[in-house]
């Protein structure tokens, strides 16, 4: 009878959270573009600029949305009171955030997109063991089990980048060391969703961090802005679809999932973009693929059906 009980509330709470589910797929499908249009950006710009571009643009949309919200009587909340503490956390977000994304774009000018972004995205195994450290999140068996499925069939996509990309050493570091910085994000980010809105978590760090990037972008780089209108596209879309859309529906979700397991659903980004660099790049896709598609989907599954991707609870201690 109580295994029973259990399997129903199991049950109903898998349904419950199934909208949240495909919204998460929604923001993942969208991010995986990223990669491609910051590819094209890099045509005109360097890595620095794309990075501003993508936060400035992204900050004035986020303002004009927090402005229209406040028109119509929906804005922020009373106790989304921002404090001293809290805004050197949103500081802290950002120099993680920017460090993340400012590598990745590097990293994207010295290696393949399926390699680099595949590195990108082994944020899982940093934000598991970041979450266990520090915050005593607890993982079993079929968390851990799935987040070592999907990585070894994300993997397979870069199977040929690194036997036929032997030179992209450097690139590959920069990728990696990129996820390192964007899993700590996405803790730091778990946190402050259980105080502030998605959209808060969003705009002030994307502001600091277009500050970040204009300063690097003069100093390192001779081009701020885009000259051609497709440039222009490729940096409005990769900061409003992608800063904005992708990412504010991962942390939107960050109050009902676990950072290991958003971090985790974001494997699927490195199959996508291989199939979309396939496409514009004409990048090699092989059978393999097909492979990784059915690890990672089933990996993603085991970790779904675990206790390590549902919070255990909502009022959880605030960076304390």
């Amino acid at each position: 009878m109580v295994n029973q009980h259990e399997l129903s509330l199991n049950s109903t709470k898998d349904n419950s959270f199934s909208p949240a589910f495909f919204s998460l797929l929604l923001g993942v499908f969208i991010l995986s573009f990223a990669a491609i249009f910051t590819r094209l950006s890099e045509n005109e710009l360097g890595p620095a600029a794309t990075s501003f571009n993508r936060y400035y643009i992204a900050t004035v949309v986020l303002f004009l949305w927090e402005g229209i919200q406040y028109g119509i009587g929906n804005s922020s909340k009373p106790n989304e009171l921002i404090k001293l503490k809290d805004w050197a956390i949103f500081l802290l977000s950002s120099i993680l955030g920017t460090a993340a994304i400012f590598l990745w774009a590097l990293s994207l000018t010295q290696t393949s997109v399926a390699n680099s972004n595949l590195l990108h995205n082994l944020t899982p195994i940093f934000a598991t063991l970041g979450g266990w450290l520090f915050f005593r999140q607890g993982f079993d068996y079929k968390f851990l089990l799935g987040m070592v499925l999907a990585i070894i069939g994300a993997a397979t996509i870069a199977f040929g980048d690194f036997q036929e990309a032997v030179n992209s050493l450097v690139g590959d570091s920069l990728a990696l060391l990129s996820a390192v910085f964007y899993a700590l994000n996405y803790l730091v980010r778990e946190q402050l969703r259980s105080k502030f809105s998605a959209t808060t978590i969003l705009l002030w760090p994307c502001l600091f961090s277009g500050c970040f990037t204009c300063l690097l972008t003069l100093t390192t780089e001779s081009q701020l802005f885009p000259t051609s209108w497709q440039i222009w596209l490729a940096v409005i879309c990769l900061a409003v679809l992608c800063q904005v859309i992708g990412q504010g529906l991962l942390i939107h979700n960050l109050k009902r999932f676990s950072s290991g397991f958003v971090t985790l659903l974001m494997l699927l980004e490195p199959l996508l973009t291989a199939l979309f660099a396939w496409i514009i790049f004409a990048e090699n896709l092989t059978p393999l693929n097909w492979v990784a598609f059915f690890l990672v989907l089933t990996g993603i599954y085991l970790a779904k059906l675990s206790k390590g991707s549902e919070k255990l609870a909502d009022d959880e201690p605030y960076l304390e």
